[in-house]
């Protein structure tokens, strides 16, 4: 559970701001264009959200709501304002395939049952909707820095995440690092975050601070094995 750092006021924070501005370009490389797309945000998606509600004013724009599950305080939801609720991950009050985009950040490292909430998700999203996962990687220093949210709960690699979404009937497909700035509250070192990203992915990829990996459905993983059919032998008889 994540009680021991408040999730909203550490975005709140140049830290976190620093944090939010780099994961959210990362986010946009895997996802560029919304437009006309239902996305779903689930865990603590707040600060990566509002660029795609208003990334096209023209009416195209994609609906973009947000479940911020029970392991985090609603707090910092004014960005998306209406269009935030509170629900329990294993249980997301949306209908069956409503979604085109399910965007899962800060929810599979607190949850109970990480892969339960991946299995909502799968029942969210449309056949041919996409999967993003952001986790925090169990060898960058995030992940051991108890007062942000990447420390909090279990951090993963990329081979357990590729497995847990395996399990959940998820296919992954494409893979991603990002947040190698240090996490510091100094502001000089902050500033400097865009050099640290440029040199993490080119020296030391696993020393990332959160791991993205999208994933799609897979089909095959839904399809029973068919029973082995039973032959009736019959004997010749005894001369």
């Amino acid at each position: 559970m994540m009680r021991d750092v408040s999730t909203g006021g550490f975005y709140a924070t140049p830290r976190g701001q620093v944090a939010a501005a780099i994961l959210g370009r990362a986010i946009r490389q895997f996802w560029p264009d919304l437009r006309r797309c239902d996305l779903l945000g689930v865990g603590y998606p707040v600060p990566f959200l509002s660029w795609a509600k208003a990334e096209s004013p023209d009416g195209v724009a994609c609906r973009c709501l947000a479940a911020v599950t029970t392991q985090h305080a609603p707090e910092d939801t004014a960005p998306l304002q209406g269009s935030v609720c509170s629900a329990h991950g294993e249980h997301l009050p949306f209908p069956d395939l409503a979604f085109d985009r399910i965007l899962l950040v800060h929810g599979v490292e607190p949850a109970g049952s990480p892969e339960r909430l991946l299995r909502e998700a799968w029942r969210l999203l449309r056949d041919d909707g996409r999967l993003l996962v952001v986790a925090a990687n169990r060898t960058g220093l995030w992940a051991h820095v108890d007062s942000t949210p990447f420390g909090q709960g279990q951090p993963y690699s990329q081979g357990q995440v590729d497995r847990l979404l395996a399990r959940a009937m998820f296919r992954p497909e494409r893979h991603g690092r990002a947040l190698f700035v240090p996490p510091t509250n100094w502001r000089v070192l902050l500033r400097t975050h865009a050099m640290w990203e440029h040199a993490g992915r080119t020296l030391l990829p696993q020393l990332a601070g959160a791991l993205l990996t999208e994933a799609v459905k897979d089909a095959y993983a839904a399809v029973p094995i068919a029973e082995p059919a039973w032959r009736r032998v019959v004997l010749p008889e005894a001369a």
